[in-house]
């Protein structure tokens, strides 16, 4: 009986205070700021204004969107004299980017967070209307360069859980300047021949984390820029796309390195490449090391494995030096599938500063009825296991 009575005090307790906790933790409907569905009214005054209010509170607080279509222009969430730790932007709608491109393609970007701490989002989709200007930019004409659909600078503590990106002008989601990010079940959908749309590029950052997640894009599905470390990516479906780039590095001379990356349980279907380093060949500091790709599948990609030490688009502005970012420590673990072509592994590295400790274990990728090859040019490693194409290390 008395162990009875305990079980509903504690019980009771346990709603009081969670009651507490509910009653403290305050939620700002963007409709009640005067946003309105349909995708016709601007709404970003009301979504500012409902960031103004919940960063007023230090208790943990959700900014919440409604059902239905937002159309939003440009818009900044500052940081810097947000006291709130805890935001929670919660949508179960829309939120859509002006049809007329020049709006925010001059921006560069189009929802922009700064010196933020705890923000967290959950769900949505947001509709960039990017396809007029990808068909300026294909058509040659002078067109804006595009603004970055999401956008995380110089912040801490963020996540990301069940986004979906459409059609962004540029990138979808760009992590820059960020310590401990989490990025988990995003869905990145652009067509493949969308120019400069990276699903997720993350640079001068730390801690980043990338899982159950599928970008179908015109550019890399992940890039990683200079400045990264401790990065984790997993169960990534890529495709179509350009698949998963560590840079293009080197531009600078002083620039800082890229360590610490893990991509693992991830599958390329019909991309332009497969996991890949780029730098330019010029002369750099910077550097790429301690880097694993582990149990991927290849189905028709053109390029399953590449290191590309000579990266130079179009054949312009590049000097043809060697490249002086030093790539080391880079393991290959249990990779499989097919290529789209012969050359199915290709390590072509930096004649002034060679690849050093490429690790080469499990590898077998396969091409149409020819056996696939592998190309080797200043690189030097070893090769454990099974490894088809033969090693050219």
């Amino acid at each position: 009986m008395a162990t009875s009575r305990m079980f509903q005090i504690l019980i009771l307790s346990i709603l009081f205070f969670s009651s507490m906790i509910l009653a403290a933790s305050p939620t700002y409907n963007i409709q009640s700021y005067g946003a309105k569905s349909g995708g016709k009214s601007d709404c970003s005054k009301a979504f500012l204004s409902a960031w103004g209010a919940a960063c007023a509170t230090t208790a943990p607080a959700t900014i919440y969107v409604p059902p239905g279509r937002y159309l939003m222009r440009n818009v900044y969430f500052n940081g810097n004299l947000c006291k709130n730790n805890a935001i929670t932007i919660r949508i179960d709608g829309t939120l859509v980017a002006p049809s007329d491109y020049n709006v925010i393609g001059s921006s560069g970007s189009w929802l922009k967070f700064e010196r933020v701490t705890g923000v967290s989002i959950y769900g949505g989709t947001l509709d960039a209307q990017g396809a007029n200007l990808w068909a300026c930019k294909n058509s040659g004409k002078g067109c804006p360069k595009g603004s970055t659909s999401l956008a995380f600078y110089n912040s801490n503590n963020i996540r990301i859980n069940g986004l979906v990106s459409l059609n962004s002008q540029m990138f979808h989601i760009l992590v820059d300047g960020c310590r401990n990010a989490n990025l988990v079940n995003v869905r990145v959908s652009a067509p493949g021949n969308s120019p400069n749309t990276d699903g997720i590029h993350v640079q001068q950052s730390s801690g980043i984390t990338i899982m159950n997640s599928h970008v179908s894009t015109g550019d890399d599905c992940v890039s990683i820029g200079p400045g990264s470390s401790n990065l984790w990516i997993e169960n990534l479906a890529c495709g179509p796309g350009h698949g998963i780039s560590i840079g293009s590095l080197g531009w600078d001379t002083n620039e800082a390195g890229v360590q610490n990356v893990t991509v693992k349980t991830a599958t390329f279907s019909g991309t332009e490449n497969g996991v890949r380093v780029k730098t330019w060949a010029r002369p750099s500091n910077g550097f790429v090391r301690d880097v694993l790709f582990q149990h991927l599948v290849m189905v028709n990609v053109q390029n399953p494995v590449i290191i590309d030490q000579n990266y130079c688009p179009n054949h312009q502005n590049c000097p043809h030096q060697g490249s002086g970012v030093k790539i080391s420590n880079v393991k290959y673990e249990d990779i499989h599938g097919t290529s789209a072509t012969q050359v199915a592994v290709k390590f072509d590295c930096s004649k002034t500063r060679p690849c050093s400790g490429i690790r080469l274990d499990e590898v077998n990728l396969t091409f149409r009825d020819k056996p696939a090859t592998a190309s080797c040019s200043n690189a030097d490693g070893t090769a454990d296991g099974i490894v088809k194409p033969s090693s050219c290390l």
